[in-house]
C-alpha cells in the first residue's frame, strides 16, 4: 500500500511539474534591428537580438519573442513625480502562460549591476510586481488574481487581449492600475522608482504596445 501510495505522489507531483514548466524557446528570425531610439535587454547573454522582432507603426510598438527581455528608451526617465502607461495587446495566445508588461526604475541597464522593478501581467488573468537587482529577482506581489483585467484568456473565438496597464508614482505612494482601476499600493521605500521606465516581454509572446508613455 506505501508503495503504491508513493508511486502514485510521484507521479501527481511530475505531471504538475509538467503542467507548470515553461514552453521551448520559440524559433524567431529577426533583422537585429530595433526601432529608432529604442535599445533591449535580453534575459540571457548569450540570447541574441536577432531571435526576436520588434517593429513600429504609427507608434504602435510589436514584440515577436523569442527570448525574455526588457526594451527601453533611455531617454524616457521618472523622477519625483510620474506615471507610465501604455494599452498591452497580446495578439494570440501563448502555449502556457507568459508575461509582459511595464518596469520602471531601471538602473544600469547596460550592466551586470542592472536593477529594475517590474509590474506585469498574463493570460490567465494574473498580475506580479517583482524587482531585480542583477542577476537575482524577488516577488514583491506573486502571482495574484486581477479582476480589472478584459478577455483575460484568449480563446479560439477571440484570440487578441487588450488592457491598459500603469505605475503611478506620487509621493511616498506607488499605485499599480489595470484599465485604470488599482490593484496594489506600496510604499515608495519598497520600490525602485527613480530611473528608466520601459516594457518588458517574456519569452514566446506576440504582443502589441501602443501609447506608452510616461508623464510627470
Amino acid at each position: 500500500m506505501r508503495a503504491t501510495f508513493s508511486v502514485l505522489m510521484f507521479a501527481a507531483l511530475t505531471i504538475a511539474a509538467a503542467q507548470h514548466q515553461h514552453d521551448p524557446g520559440t524559433t524567431v528570425k529577426g533583422s537585429g534591428k530595433l526601432p529608432a531610439g529604442w535599445q533591449a535587454r535580453l534575459d540571457s547573454d548569450a540570447a541574441k537580438l536577432d531571435t526576436v522582432v520588434v517593429t513600429e507603426d504609427k507608434g504602435a510598438l510589436t514584440f515577436t519573442t523569442g527570448p525574455a527581455g526588457i526594451y527601453y528608451k533611455s531617454s524616457m526617465k521618472g523622477s519625483g513625480d510620474y506615471q507610465v502607461a501604455g494599452t498591452f495587446s497580446q495578439l494570440k495566445p501563448s502555449a502556457h502562460p507568459e508575461a509582459y508588461g511595464i518596469f520602471i526604475g531601471g538602473i544600469d541597464l547596460d550592466k551586470p549591476t542592472e536593477r529594475y522593478t517590474y509590474f506585469l501581467v498574463r493570460q490567465d488573468g494574473k498580475y506580479l510586481i517583482k524587482s531585480r537587482d542583477g542577476s537575482a529577482t524577488k516577488p514583491i506581489v506573486d502571482w495574484t488574481a486581477a479582476p480589472p483585467m478584459k478577455d483575460a484568456a484568449p480563446t479560439a473565438g477571440r484570440t487578441k487581449t487588450s488592457n491598459e496597464l500603469a505605475v503611478r508614482v506620487q509621493g511616498d505612494t506607488v499605485s499599480f492600475l489595470i484599465g485604470g482601476t488599482e490593484v496594489k499600493s506600496l510604499p515608495r521605500a519598497q520600490v525602485t522608482t527613480d530611473g528608466i521606465a520601459g516594457v518588458r516581454i517574456n519569452h514566446n509572446l506576440n504582443v502589441q504596445v501602443t501609447g506608452f508613455d510616461l508623464k510627470k
